[in-house]
């Protein structure tokens, strides 16, 4: 790779953060649903859904940065901070 062609990234680093959002969906969806049919209650059931969705997005997103990056990822990291 040359200094003045860019990183393509590949198809499933572009749909990545899309994977962990609908997850993070998913489970609030989930409990959304859990919650309404055993409390019949609407309001409560949204609430429930957006907070959930809120903490298990805040959650995947932290075990994502406390993962250490491989010897393949820290080159790539070094070749584009470096622009080699």
């Amino acid at each position: 790779m040359t200094q003045n062609t860019p990183h393509q990234p590949s198809r499933s680093d572009r749909l990545r953060p899309a994977e962990l959002v609908g997850l993070s969906g998913g489970m609030a969806l989930f409990l959304g649903l859990v919650i309404l049919l055993v409390t019949r209650d609407v309001m409560l059931s949204v609430i429930a859904l957006g907070v959930t969705f809120i903490v298990v997005l805040v959650a995947i997103a932290m075990f994502a940065l406390g993962m250490k990056p491989n010897a393949a990822e820290e080159s790539d990291l070094d070749e584009q901070n470096h622009g080699l």
